[in-house]
């Protein structure tokens, strides 16, 4: 089927489809359009890409259009497929295959771990070379969907793209024939340009933040406990600010006021404008139990933000401990408040750790190279980039 042979796109009518694709290259699939760090880097990956080079198209596997990375990627004037949330798993395999076929990419790519198999059952049979995701903790991610859903998606396809060199890493020692062949590094980038930092905003800050969705591997009730702590050292007057939403919200919610804190801490819910958050922050907290490459430690940093965080992932990478922050172990709750009042009751230590960071994520966090890299990647597992000069 020649690339413009565009008429077969419409063979599977209840599938809704933004715009008919002249052609398509390298197709991604991911699970959801809404706000999370996944659905964040793929947006940044297609705003990035040459799309007269490389002609990507999306496909969702629960079309929401109400979703905020929906709207953004349409805005992109990339073509979206959008399954219907209502179909079954098999419906929507049939679908996207059918979607694959008739688009005939180079490369399928899932953006997350639950769609790896499907994206390795889109590719075959069409020379597509099919890519999957690793973006935490292999042993959790085997646990997610259930016992089969878990291992299909850990063993397809052959090549995985974690965001983590952690959990690449004890992926690789994870003794199971259920795990794919090669696992390949590309860790998140940033748009440094919506995170600006200065003195002027750090004197006028008011709070300490904390970013991220409110689920049990968070771990924010670390952080309320840690807030009860800190007022009993005497600091009575800070004060939390919570940006996340989730199934804990009450749970936490009745945590603080069991402990008293709850004039100390306020969960925000969802935000959609996380630079502003940042931008009157103090510092960033981060206590979570499991992490790959957390977006908010590295926006914390790009913002000229200090962290106090735990050593989960790759936090040790990005955070270099008595520079751009403090990292804790885990299970130190002592270590935890001591951080947290340190940079509270110390603002030159404070406002220095957070120039640090910034100077450390413009090294690091910058887009064209996150881009350059995953194109890299998939050269890296075998796609023969025929562009390529």
């Amino acid at each position: 089927m020649s690339r413009g042979a565009s008429n077969n796109l419409h063979m599977t009518r209840e599938i809704v489809l933004n715009r008919t694709p002249a052609e398509c290259r390298l197709l991604y699939v991911i699970g959801q359009l809404g706000i999370g760090g996944a659905e964040r880097q793929l947006y940044y990956l297609l705003a990035n890409l040459d799309r007269s080079r490389y002609y990507p198209c999306l496909v969702v596997w629960n079309y929401n259009p109400d979703e905020k990375y929906y709207r953004a990627i349409d805005a992109l004037k990339i073509p979206i497929y959008g399954l219907p949330a209502q179909w079954s798993p098999i419906a929507k395999l049939r679908a996207l295959r059918k979607v694959a076929r008739a688009l005939a990419p180079e490369v399928v790519h899932s953006y997350v771990f639950f769609t790896n198999f499907a994206a390795d059952y889109a590719a075959r049979g069409t020379g597509a070379l099919a890519i999957g995701s690793l973006r935490s903790d292999m042993v959790r991610s085997l646990q997610s969907g259930g016992a089969l859903r878990g291992v299909l998606n850990s063993r397809w396809p052959s090549c995985h793209i974690s965001n983590s060199e952690v959990c690449a890493e004890n992926a690789r020692r994870y003794s199971s024939i259920f795990v794919p062949k090669q696992y390949i590094v590309v860790r998140n980038g940033l748009d440094l340009t919506r995170f600006r930092n200065s003195d002027d905003s750090l004197e006028m800050s008011t709070y300490v933040a904390s970013v991220g969705s409110l689920l049990p591997v968070k771990r924010w009730d670390r952080l309320v406990h840690a807030i009860q702590k800190v007022m009993r050292v005497g600091i009575k007057d800070a004060r939390f600010r919570l940006a996340g939403d989730g199934p804990l919200r009450p749970v936490l919610q009745q945590l603080a006021a069991d402990l008293g804190v709850s004039h100390a801490i306020e969960i925000l819910g969802a935000v959609q404008d996380i630079p502003e958050v940042l931008k009157g922050a103090k510092f960033l907290v981060h206590t979570s139990e499991s992490e790959g490459c957390p977006n908010a430690v590295m926006e914390a940093m790009a913002a000229g933000r200090a962290v106090v965080a735990t050593d989960v992932g790759d936090i040790p990478y990005l955070v270099e401990d008595g520079e751009t922050g403090f990292v804790v172990r885990r299970d130190d709750d002592e270590a935890l408040v001591s951080r947290i009042v340190t940079l509270l009751t110390d603002p030159d230590l404070c406002r220095q750790m957070g120039k640090n960071a910034r100077a450390r994520a413009e090294q690091e966090f910058e887009l064209a190279s996150f881009v350059r890299r995953t194109l890299d990647a998939y050269r890296t597992a075998g796609w023969k980039d025929e562009s390529e000069p």
